[in-house]
């Protein structure tokens, strides 16, 4: 008995339990708010005094609201009706669904001119013709005023507008063509007419003489190249030692191989050599890389002529291979080449030792400056600076145009490489300056300004700091090259006559003194610190062209001029 009143007490318990359990299970899941309630049935098994998580069916709401569900809800419960309650002041309009204040506006394929043409109708008249209705396959049913429609028959606000009798603005015309015999229209030919006529043989001789001068007008005759010439001036080109004359002597008392500059300059004050040899006057004149021992010289009759600077003085070679006038020459890093350009269009590499013509490169136009690029391993790049606006940068090895710098508006006039040969300069008659990028043939700075003259001679300081150019304005102008290119507007050497010629300005090594010549065959020397015009004395009765200063010596110095004389001073 005991033991039946302990498993009767045992199942009450359980069943107390279970019926606890089951409280806390409804309560857990009876909706707090009638607005977002949980309807949720409970089945039971037949055994119900055991529950489990497979025995609860929970159908959860969701919100019409909701954009983003983060579970896979039932169709059930994704169509379940919207629970809560409802807003008793609302009426059937305002609950119907709707997309715009005025209620549900359907999308309607009908174009906008259509839209507003039946819209001013009934504005205007009372009817217009029901959208709602497939007017294509019935007939247009009306909105609005019928007797109106039948009045004007049927007919839109656009159908109805007059034109208005003799407007200037929407004049007549006349677009049938039946009025003129043999006229098919504007877009049409007459019924005769032939668009292509072969010319008779009177006319055809005509043609062919018009077109025969236009080609003799228009065809560029090619210029034979002329035959390459050197002559050695000198008995032995040889010493005892087998030293050509490109090895720099050694008994100046000068070493010409250090690249150190002389310590201290000072001023020219007499002549105290001149070569003469060229029948024209001398465009340039360049020295010997590094030791400066030789000069060579560009003359205007067609020639190049190099120079003893010491000993003797002798000319030791001359090159001949040009037809016209020699505009500039550049000699590579170490001197055993140059290259020569002229008016003759053509660009010529030569060796300087045997004066052999190693290349020819043109491009049919003039090219006014040259320069070989310093870097060692571009030895076998140079630019050149032609009359057609463009600087163009010729290969060596192939003989082919690698680039093209094609930015500035007039001919180019001078180059020079700067900031550690990574960039050039160049200057032209667009009274500009620009500055290139090697191998980037878009100029990344442009100076240009009003008050500007085109420069048609640059040269670089020795410290590699200083770009001095001559302008036409009658001054030389300094650019800072490591500053940005920063103009220097205090920094301007005046008091010269050159406005119409190309004179080449040039520092003293040790950058103590600016010298220049002018047009008047004027020889000018500045002090560097203040502009102060030192001295000036008559070297040439006619344009002095080119001065250079010695880079060893301390006061010599070399020019040109018009009249075919390279002079030294000291």
């Amino acid at each position: 008995m005991l033991a039946l009143q302990q498993y009767s007490s045992d199942e009450d318990n359980s069943d107390h339990e279970n019926k606890d359990r089951l409280e806390d299970l409804t309560a857990h899941l009876r909706p707090i708010n009638q607005q977002n309630a949980i309807s949720s049935t409970i089945q039971l098994k037949a055994a119900p005094e055991i529950f489990t998580k497979d025995d609860i069916q929970v159908n959860r709401h969701l919100d019409s609201t909701t954009i983003e569900v983060k579970y896979n809800p039932k169709y059930e419960e994704l169509f379940a009706p919207e629970i809560g309650p409802g807003n008793p002041f609302k009426t059937q309009q305002m609950l119907a669904p709707r997309n715009m204040m005025s209620g549900f506006a359907e999308p309607a394929h009908i174009s906008d001119f259509q839209f507003d043409n039946q819209r001013k109708t009934f504005t205007s008249y009372g009817y217009a013709i029901d959208p709602s209705v497939d007017n294509v396959v019935a007939e247009a049913k009306l909105v609005g005023d019928a007797s109106k429609s039948d009045d004007n028959k049927g007919k839109t606000v656009f159908e109805l507008t007059q034109k208005r009798p003799e407007d200037k603005r929407k004049r007549q015309r006349n677009d049938d063509s039946s009025d003129i015999e043999g006229y098919l229209g504007p877009w049409g030919k007459f019924v005769d007419e032939k668009t292509v006529m072969k010319p008779n043989e009177e006319e055809k001789k005509e043609l062919d003489e018009i077109l025969a001068k236009r080609s003799k007008t228009g065809k560029q005759t090619e210029e034979k190249v002329s035959e390459e010439k050197t002559t050695l001036h000198v008995k032995d080109a040889y010493d005892y030692q087998g030293r050509s004359f490109l090895c720099p002597p050694q008994d100046v008392g000068i070493n010409l191989k250090s690249d150190e500059p002389p310590e201290k300059c000072f001023l020219p004050k007499k002549l105290i050599h001149t070569w003469t040899g060229h029948t024209k006057g001398v465009a340039t004149i360049k020295w010997f890389p590094k030791s400066g021992h030789l000069i060579l010289s560009c003359g205007m009759d067609s020639k190049l002529k190099i120079w003893e600077v010491y000993n003797d003085r002798r000319l030791v070679r001359t090159y001949s291979g040009h037809k016209q006038a020699v505009r500039d020459a550049c000699f590579n890093n170490s001197g055993t080449e140059f290259l020569s350009c002229a008016y003759d269009r053509f660009c010529k590499l030569w060796d300087t030792e045997t004066g052999e013509c190693k290349a020819r490169f043109t491009s049919k136009k003039v090219p006014y400056c040259i320069r070989f690029n310093p870097d060692e391993d571009k030895q076998h790049l140079f630019v050149a600076g032609t009359s057609d606006k463009k600087i163009i940068c010729w290969d060596i090895r192939s003989g082919e145009i690698v680039q093209e710098y094609d930015r500035h508006l007039g001919a180019v006039n001078a180059l020079e490489f700067v900031d550690q040969n990574r960039r050039f300069v160049s200057t032209s008659d667009d009274k500009s300056m620009r500055i290139w990028e090697w191998g980037i043939p878009v100029d990344f700075k442009y100076i240009a300004d009003p008050s500007m003259h085109s420069m048609p001679a640059i040269k670089l300081s020795p410290n590699g700091k200083w770009l001095a150019c001559q302008s036409m304005d009658n001054k030389i102008c300094i650019f800072n090259v490591l500053n940005r290119f920063k103009y220097m507007r205090k920094k301007l050497f005046t008091g010269h006559m050159v406005a119409g010629y190309a004179c080449q300005p040039d520092f003293s090594p040790d950058m103590s003194y600016v010298i220049s010549g002018d047009a008047d065959g004027k020889l000018y020397v500045w002090d560097w610190k203040t502009t102060k015009l030192y001295t000036k004395f008559k070297a040439y009765d006619d344009v002095c062209s080119t001065v250079l200063w010695h880079p060893h010596e301390t006061s010599k110095v070399a020019s040109c001029g018009w009249d075919g004389v390279i002079k030294y001073w000291d």
